[in-house]
């Protein structure tokens, strides 16, 4: 059985490389049009693909799935309008593929150029999310990728409608099908075989918790950039204004909880925190957040509001749910000290006035963004000006932070000789 599907996921990657060489000779123009036909295929489709969706979530409650997978696993059809949108995002951004990263002429007269190519192959693992999907086969287009799809059983219904919608809109424009497959029929062994197709798979990125990302990485043998994972701080400053802090903490754990980007631990000074925390712990739990509070936030509770003692464990944990770790510190030292030892990289956030503690906070904290006086939830390449993204990068090598259209890409040398030698 494993070699029959080891057999199929090499097969799978023979032809996505086979379209992926079309597709790095693909103008511009062409690819766009595909974007477009994909778009407006799914616009045109919301109905089946909400049905099919409606069979993942049925599926998805009896099998017990958290309401947070519930909220990353439903489409509706605002949310298929904001795909459609951001694949026309895409469309008016720049094509990456040919762009000059440097270039210099050399005392020997060798002209050289360093330019933007393709990847190749991009294998996508994630689960539960099927606007990656789109977003995935979108961006690796653009970019002049190919991309083999593993979408996890719990979207099956709704990733198989709309890969065919994706297949059919890229062969509409003239473009291989198979510049866009799914191994999703294939299971966990697919995975396995696309984790160990090195030197037919360019790279794998895994979207999704802690425990998916790992085992990608650990199965791995071709190159994997890790994402998603975001035990996310937000820190309100001794010199914070805080009603700017209050609208910041909210919004950073309560507009979508269910997603990396969203704070997981707040962290007050110890000089506010008797005029900050009451208020906004009531605005918190009035909002459904169940909160977790250190002994000094404890004793600043309004009553009437239930809260747990935050434990040890607390500290460390992706809620990806309506939970907040509170947590009160002596300095800004402090606050740093404590991001450096649960931060996940993902997203730090700091609410303060003072540009000193600002400009230490930025110095010192390492992730892949840091906030200044603003939500963690505007890490999003959407947000950022790149049209959707591949996932949010938490390490450092070869891209980090949100993965748009330049980070699908890799470089290489151009070198323009009249005849010259090396001696």
């Amino acid at each position: 059985m494993e070699e029959t599907v080891a057999h199929a996921v090499r097969e799978t990657a023979l032809r996505a490389k086979e379209a992926a060489k079309a597709l790095t000779l693909a103008p511009r123009s062409v690819k766009d049009a595909a974007l477009a036909a994909i778009a407006a295929a799914l616009e045109a489709n919301t109905a089946a693909v909400v049905a099919a969706n409606q069979l993942d979530i049925a599926a998805g409650r009896d099998n017990g799935l958290t309401d947070g997978l519930i909220d990353r696993l439903t489409l509706t059809d605002a949310r298929i309008r904001g795909i459609a949108q951001a694949l026309r995002t895409l469309i008016a951004l720049p094509d990456p593929v040919g762009e000059l990263v440097r270039g210099a002429t050399l005392p020997n007269g060798l002209k050289l150029r360093q330019v933007r190519v393709p990847m190749g192959v991009v294998g996508m693992v994630y689960e539960a999310r099927p606007n990656v999907t789109v977003d995935a086969a979108g961006l690796a287009l653009k970019s002049g990728n190919a991309v083999i799809l593993r979408g996890g059983s719990a979207a099956e219904n709704t990733n198989a409608a709309i890969v065919k919608l994706l297949r059919a809109a890229v062969a509409a424009v003239g473009l291989p099908e198979d510049c866009v497959q799914t191994i999703d029929a294939l299971g966990r062994a697919g995975v396995t075989a696309l984790l160990q197709a090195r030197g037919l798979v360019d790279l794998v990125v895994p979207r999704g918790g802690a425990g998916l990302i790992q085992t990608v990485v650990a199965q791995a043998s071709v190159p994997v950039i890790e994402t998603g994972v975001g035990n996310c701080h937000v820190y309100v400053d001794a010199a914070a204004d805080l009603t700017k802090a209050l609208a910041i903490a909210v919004n950073a754990k309560t507009q979508r909880p269910s997603v990396c980007n969203a704070a997981e631990t707040l962290l007050v000074h110890q000089e506010i925190a008797a005029e900050f925390l009451p208020a906004a712990l009531a605005e918190l739990h009035r909002l459904g957040v169940r909160l977790h509070l250190d002994a000094e936030a404890l004793a600043l509770l309004p009553g009437g509001i239930p809260a747990e003692p935050a434990l040890a464990d607390d500290w460390a944990r992706e809620y990806l749910d309506l939970e907040l770790a509170v947590g009160v510190v002596p300095s800004l030292d402090a606050a740093i000290a404590h991001i450096a030892r649960y931060s996940t990289g993902h997203t730090e956030a700091i609410v303060t006035e003072d540009l000193a503690a600002a400009q230490q906070f930025t110095d010192q904290v390492d992730a892949a963004v840091v906030m200044v006086n603003a939500s963690t939830r505007f890490t999003d390449g959407g947000e950022f000006g790149l049209g959707a993204e591949l996932g949010i990068s938490t390490q450092k090598l070869h891209a980090r932070g949100p993965m748009g259209l330049a980070e699908l890409t890799s470089t290489k040398w151009i070198v323009l000789g009249s005849g010259q030698v090396r001696t």
